[in-house]
This record gives C-alpha cells, sequence and structure tokens, in this order.
C-alpha cells in the first residue's frame, strides 16, 4: 500500500483482511495513516463489516469493548468503542474453536443481552436497555487481533471491529428482571484453574448503561439495535490469552456457565 498519501477507508479495510490471507497480524493502521481519527476508524470498520455481508455473513449483533475504567486509562480514552458481530462469528456452547478461525486469541466472560425491541438513539437510557431486553445469557467473548502482536491504539482496534473474533452464548436464557444484572459473579477458568473474577458492576457500574451508551453512539453512524440481536455488554475482568490446546470455563452466579475448547496445535 502506498503510504504516501492518506489512505482511504477501503484500502485501510483490504489491509486489515490481509491477516486473514496470511494467517498473520499485519502492520498498524496507524503507522500507515498517523492522522487516523476515532470517526476514520468506525468508516473502516463499517468498510470491513459491508464486505464480509457482500460475502454472505449477517449482522447477528453488537459488541461493547474498554467498559473498564483500567482499560480506558490505558489507551487515553474516556468511552467505551464497540464492533459488529456476524454469523461467522458464532461457536456452540462447548464447542471447539479451530486453528484457523483465530490469529492472537483471548478469553472474556460477558453478559449478553437479547433484545425484543429496536433500540434507537441518541436519548436511549438504561431503563429503555431493560424494556427492549427479552433475555439475558451468560456469554463468552474471544477477542482477536489483526493487528501483529497486538500493537494497537484505539483507532487501530476500533478499525479492526473493535478486536472482535468470536463468541459463544449459554443454553439458558434468563429474564432480566429476575436477576441484578449488576451484581451477577463471573469466574474464568483456563484448562481448570481460575484466572479471574469479576461482577456485573465492573462494566461501566452497570450493563445495561453500556447498551444504552452504544445505542446512543450508533445515531452518528445511522444505525440501530435490531430486535433479536445479540449485544455484548463489555468484559467483567482481564482477558486471558488462549493457546492451541487450552480449554475454558466459566461460571456466573444466576446464569450458568458455558465452556470453549481451542483446537490442539
Amino acid at each position: 500500500m502506498q503510504t504516501d498519501s492518506k489512505p482511504n477507508s477501503k484500502q485501510l479495510a483490504a489491509h486489515i483482511a490481509k491477516a486473514w490471507e496470511n494467517q498473520d497480524g499485519v502492520q498498524p493502521l496507524t503507522e500507515l495513516d498517523p492522522d487516523l481519527s476515532i470517526d476514520d476508524a468506525y468508516h473502516v470498520q463499517l468498510e470491513t463489516i459491508q464486505n464480509h455481508v457482500k460475502d454472505g455473513a449477517r449482522i447477528t449483533g453488537k459488541k461493547i469493548g474498554l467498559t473498564s475504567k483500567a482499560m480506558q486509562e490505558m489507551l487515553g480514552v474516556d468511552e467505551p468503542d464497540y464492533g459488529h458481530l456476524l454469523s461467522q462469528m458464532e461457536v456452540e456452547n462447548a464447542g471447539t474453536v479451530s486453528r484457523n478461525q483465530v490469529l492472537q486469541p483471548k478469553v472474556e466472560g460477558e453478559i449478553a443481552f437479547i433484545l425484543k425491541d429496536d433500540l434507537e438513539g441518541p436519548d436511549v437510557t438504561a431503563l429503555d436497555v431493560l424494556k427492549a431486553t427479552d433475555v439475558i445469557v451468560p456469554a463468552i467473548e474471544i477477542v482477536d487481533s489483526r493487528v501483529k502482536d497486538w500493537k494497537i491504539t484505539l483507532p487501530d482496534t476500533i478499525a479492526d471491529n473493535a478486536s472482535s473474533g468470536l463468541y459463544v452464548l449459554g443454553d439458558k436464557p434468563c429474564k432480566i428482571e429476575d436477576v441484578d444484572i449488576k451484581q451477577v459473579g463471573m469466574a474464568l477458568f483456563k484448562n481448570g484453574k481460575l484466572q479471574n473474577t469479576g461482577v456485573g458492576a465492573a462494566a461501566l457500574g452497570d450493563p445495561a448503561k453500556c447498551v444504552a451508551w452504544l445505542a446512543n453512539k450508533l445515531a452518528a453512524y445511522d444505525i440501530q439495535l435490531k430486535a433479536g440481536e445479540v449485544i455484548l455488554s463489555g468484559a467483567l475482568s482481564a482477558a486471558v490469552e488462549a493457546d492451541p490446546g487450552d480449554e475454558f470455563r466459566v461460571k456466573f452466579s444466576d446464569l450458568g456457565e458455558l465452556t470453549v475448547k481451542f483446537e490442539s496445535g
């Protein structure tokens, strides 16, 4: 790619796609375009998603990232980011992730909202989210980066679909009125050993606030949250690296547990 002039969103989206073609990470986009803004990065993300849809993928929902203050401070930002979920990202509970589905994966435990009504910003509240939610389920998000060695800034991760990889949903949905989502506890195990714990309130104090933020942020791009979509509301603890052969189990109070394996080398 030429770097003597500012690359456009199509060129940057094509650059990200090379990671899959080569099964290896690519150079950070901010090295190709040091002036890449947050808004520019979201347009690169949309270009990438549109390319996947043209190839037959369905948009199944959204994911919210950077919901912890620690992660925001690390990247020098004061709000989360978001990415799109696609049908090709779905993994069954107790399923196995093949080697060619990931590049440099990490695992997080989250609460997923499944909507029964559309949500359209810019004035969505946490209460609106609760009213629009059909059920919640426990979820595993497998974050991944097409940027080599996770050498990312905020525009890099946004352009790269918020470092989305794959996701797993639990089998037992729960009505949101039956659970205090802020108090849901989570424990993440890797190969039978506890790695970390978290609680619903770790996501901006309330996972429903995260979903409200998302609906309002999307309004700037004329995008709605649609009934039936899955919304991953943000990690409840730090991401844990996954290597070939690893098995993860995530247990949630009130919501049950789920597992995922990574194919051996």
